[in-house]
């Protein structure tokens, strides 16, 4: 996944550029019409790929406060058309795909039908808690079947660890390397390590342990700065950065090309 040719690996980490679309119909906090939301998405993703991303995943993060799925029918079309048009616009980057929350079934299909290059799966293996309820049911069989069924083994399959914004009480006896090998058992392609809430950074020493724990890719998905990325720079394989390419840092604000450009210059 470091590179769109198939086994080629690049020492330095792919950096993934976060678009948060607004707002999706339905959800509580929905102004704007779809167009506008698919012009909003496209001006963010032209920014990123304009300043040199490796990749952009798109994600509804807007729709605060989340609902596990199976998410609603004007979710899923909504956002196939934000991907799609994100798509045409930054044909040259890798594009992932986020259905919050327990989206997974559905980003799996967006991202088939929209030519994307993977998805980000909460609670692949193991449940935990998360501020929207109990995550009981491993994503992984129900997910790797589905792929199977479409035929789109090229999507990858990334995997939060200890998922930001949850409780791990229930898997308080599993470390870090125990999830991670966990996900590596079940068939995922990569892991994703964060802190606790959005913006936090994650802990250099538990992106290591991931890392070490299995033969996967290792991404780092919360707190990204520049003057982490030092840090984090042969250990982890991908960095995924949404607050801090807004303005002031905030993930709920528009994206700022200067902080955009300091991150790329920073993972140069």
């Amino acid at each position: 996944m470091a590179s769109r040719a198939a086994g080629v690996a690049v020492r330095k980490p792919l950096v993934i550029g976060m678009v948060h679309a607004p707002a999706l119909p339905g959800s509580p906090r929905a102004r704007l019409p779809v167009a506008e939301i698919v012009k909003v998405a496209v001006r963010e993703a032209e920014v990123l790929a304009g300043e040199g991303f490796g990749g952009i995943i798109v994600e509804n993060m807007h729709d605060t406060p989340y609902v596990n799925g199976p998410h609603a029918p004007e979710t899923v079309a909504a956002m196939t058309r934000v991907v799609a048009a994100v798509r045409e616009a930054a044909p040259r980057v890798l594009l992932g795909v986020q259905v919050l929350s327990m989206g997974h079934l559905e980003a799996l299909a967006i991202a088939h039908a929209c030519g994307g290059d993977f998805i980000r799966v909460e609670n692949f293996a193991f449940a935990h808690v998360a501020d929207e309820g109990l995550l009981a049911e491993a994503a992984a069989g129900p997910l790797l079947r589905a792929r199977r069924r479409l035929g789109a083994e090229r999507i990858k399959l990334f995997c939060d660890i200890k998922k930001k914004h949850a409780s791990h009480a229930l898997t308080a006896d599993l470390s870090i390397a125990d999830t991670a090998r966990g996900c590596e058992f079940f068939g995922a392609d990569g892991v994703i390590v964060t802190g606790t809430h959005t913006g936090v950074p994650a802990d250099p020493a538990d992106v290591r342990e991931a890392a070490r724990a299995t033969g996967l890719e290792t991404w780092v998905g919360s707190g990204v700065t520049p003057e982490s990325i030092a840090s984090l720079s042969g250990v982890a394989t991908g960095l995924i950065v949404g607050s801090y390419l807004k303005r002031g840092g905030r993930w709920d604000r528009p994206v700022d090309p200067q902080r955009c450009r300091q991150i790329v210059r920073a993972a140069e």
